[in-house]
């Protein structure tokens, strides 16, 4: 089940890997602006002589050809940053862009995988079958993976496996558990339009400040009371736009938000739920609401198979004390695109240490990892590609 060659390769490559990661994180790129990314893995995938293709605008599939038939897993990592403002100044290899850093672990997951090809790469003639490679761009805007499967990224692969860096799990830990890890996240905006006045003469007018408001305060019964308390869900209003001066009651409110779940059905409630609301709302104060409802992500389900393969893995590549069980999170993840293609799962591997002050959440502009993680997450990708393609 695990490749001897393949561990052996990843402690010789420990120090690469650091440096591959330090590289990505100093040179931040957001979502499809990863043109130096893209240029940077490619070039590292030349020195190796291993076959690609870069999609567009940004990204690159690659392939391992085995020596022997067989079939073929996907392994991906995603490549692009966020609008954050790097807080970590200190660090040696920190953001070198204004706003912009690596603040969820993305840096990692390309080096990850990047050294993951190398040590495959030099097995490939053992291999039954092939190693497609997704360097995604993308992800923070759940874009990315989308774009690739309408690239034939995953035609003709039997089984797709991604990794997520996770510092809410002590370093080492994996966790990939059958069923739902990610939620569904969907985008909602409800623009309100009443009727706009001097604010010394509301009887005149139709205050959206207080239409709004209501909608606010009622609408978070949807998830409460209309819901199963056993089925989880989040509604939550990230910003509300209200009126343009002190004096001047406001004709016009714009509230966007955001809607977490794991089950396609509570997903629809809540669509149809919140457009009833907002209208009905709206009518209590003789407003009018329309409502926009994009859905993004949808929820990461791990098969059952490939998640049980993943622990069995880990277990017997690192110990069976590594094996930890996360909760699903509500964060969305746009891996479920390739999930909604071929089986397949997604496992999180702890970079958590309170030492090394690796324990801020993703996306704040603290966050940083523990490095020691990188050699378990490279690995994983590999080892878990190898157990795959062996399977009888």
């Amino acid at each position: 089940m695990i490749n001897q060659k393949l561990k052996e390769a990843f402690q010789e490559y420990k120090e690469e890997l650091t440096d591959l990661r330090r590289q990505l994180h100093s040179a931040p790129e957001l979502s499809w602006e990863e043109y130096k990314t893209t240029d940077f893995v490619c070039s590292y995938l030349d020195e190796l002589g291993i076959t690609y293709r870069r999609t567009e605008p940004t990204g690159v599939i690659a392939e391992i050809k085995g020596g022997k038939p067989g079939k073929t897993v996907a392994l991906r990592g995603d490549m692009d940053a966020l609008s954050v403002e790097e807080l970590n100044k200190d660090l040696p290899y920190t953001s070198i862009e204004e706003g912009k850093m690596h603040a969820c672990g993305h840096d990692a997951h390309t080096a990850m995988l990047m050294v993951a090809a190398k040590a495959l790469n030099e097995i490939k003639d053992e291999l039954p079958g092939n190693v497609r490679l997704l360097f995604q761009p993308a992800e923070e805007v759940a874009q990315g993976a989308k774009a690739l499967v309408d690239q034939r990224a995953v035609e003709g692969v039997d089984n797709v496996f991604g990794i997520h860096i996770w510092s809410q799990m002590p370093t080492h830990k994996v966790s990939c558990t059958p069923g739902p890890s990610f939620a569904s996240a969907d985008l909602f905006k409800v623009t309100f339009k009443g009727k706009g006045g001097h604010g010394a003469m509301p009887q005149d007018c139709i205050d959206t400040a207080i239409v709004a408001s209501s909608f606010v305060m009622n609408v978070q019964s949807v998830v409460s009371r209309t819901i199963d308390p056993q089925q989880g869900a989040v509604l939550t209003v990230g910003k509300m736009v209200v009126g343009t001066r002190f004096n001047v009651i406001a004709e016009n409110a714009v509230i966007e938000g955001t809607v977490r779940c794991f089950d396609p059905l509570v997903r629809d409630h809540i669509e149809a739920q919140l457009t009833h609301y907002a209208k009905n709302v709206a009518a209590v104060y003789g407003a009018v609401a329309q409502v926009e409802y994009t859905r993004g992500t949808q929820a990461v389900i791990n098969d059952e198979e490939s998640a049980l393969l993943v622990q069995h893995v880990a277990a017997k590549a690192f110990g069976e004390d590594v094996i930890h069980h996360e909760k699903p999170t509500m964060g969305g993840e746009d891996f479920s695109f390739y999930l909604d293609e071929v089986p397949g799962s997604f496992a999180l591997v702890g970079s958590g240490n309170p030492e090394k002050d690796t324990e801020w959440a993703h996306h704040h502009g603290k966050f940083n990892i523990d490095e020691d993680a990188l050699s378990t997450g490279a690995e994983l990708y590999a080892q878990y590609a190898w157990a795959f393609l062996n399977r009888n």
